[in-house]
């Protein structure tokens, strides 16, 4: 039970909102636009989900091994711990941490692509090589500073639209590629991930610009930073009455005004509880798109 405490602390549970919501909301779109799911529909819905979850988790692995060995990662952190710069578990471990779930995150997206095809293998395909080029080069791009855009489409707009995807085609229904309701709901979800990784872009910002790490708040500065989330907020209404017009999701613009106002105030670990937030506001949106759908 020790190990199993330890190893759910690092594939950082707290951060799985982000690929859990973007595939729930294209589920309650497809739900919306279908009907109800029959029994494949509930199985490719599962199979999605866990898919989503481990492909994120791979790239939290990924991004806590190649950190540590760059030295961005230290002993004392102000973010959340990561097990290998804290010495809880070793280089060998982290490796067969990341072939395991690389290997579930494969035959879960092996069963995907016999229902999925062509889309959803360039999905699954693409979705592994950004984990990896997320950290693992020297020209990542974490440190180029031109992550938040992938986090903005893999976290929201593919994660969705591909959701919705897979149950037209196990539903053996015509996709309407004309209708967009996913992309712009799943722009919300995005949108709230690049919150994410403003946070702990803004947080780091000394330590990033240390080793190197250019970020846009070590390329722009901080206030730069805080105007960029602000912008990211206004967004997020604006894509919701794309997807659904007039109705509860513009709500989304509440929680998400209150998260940037805690974080132009946020110092050290506040930072952390703003994380958590980030994960909150999500949730919410979740919660808005189904009492409107």
């Amino acid at each position: 039970m020790k190990q199993f405490f330890l190893w759910f602390r690092i594939i950082r549970p707290q951060t799985l909102f982000a690929s859990l919501c973007p595939v729930l909301v294209g589920l309650l779109v497809a739900s919306h636009h279908i009907g109800s799911f029959n029994w494949r529909g509930h199985l490719t819905a599962i199979f999605t989900i866990l898919c989503s979850l481990a492909l994120q988790i791979l790239s939290n692995l990924i991004n806590d091994y190649y950190d540590y060995k760059r030295g961005t990662d230290k002993k004392g952190r102000v973010g959340f711990k990561r097990a290998l710069a804290e010495g809880t578990v070793n280089e060998n471990q982290m490796r067969m941490a990341c072939i395991i779930t690389l290997s579930i995150a494969l035959v879960l997206g092996l069963i995907l692509c016999q229902i999925g095809g062509w889309p959803i293998f360039l999905i699954g395909l693409t979705a592994i090589l950004f984990a990896w080029l997320y950290t693992a080069t020297p020209y990542s791009l974490s440190y180029l500073g031109i992550a938040d855009i992938f986090v903005f489409l893999y976290y929201g707009v593919i994660a969705s639209w591909g959701t919705e995807w897979l149950q037209y085609k196990v539903a053996d229904l015509p996709f309407n590629f004309k209708q967009l309701t996913s992309v712009y709901a799943g722009a919300v979800c995005g949108l709230i991930s690049m919150c994410v990784l403003a946070i702990n872009n803004i947080r780091d910002i000394d330590d990033d610009r240390l080793v190197g790490k250019r970020t846009i708040p070590v390329r722009f500065g901080k206030k730069f930073a805080l105007l960029l989330f602000g912008i990211i907020v206004v967004l997020m209404p604006l894509f919701a009455w794309l997807a659904f017009g007039i109705n509860w999701t513009l709500g989304i613009i509440i929680p998400a005004s209150f998260l940037y106002y805690k974080v132009q105030r946020a110092h050290g670990t506040a930072y952390n509880r703003c994380l958590l937030m980030a994960g909150i506001v999500n949730l919410i949106y979740l919660l808005l798109v189904y009492i409107s759908v």
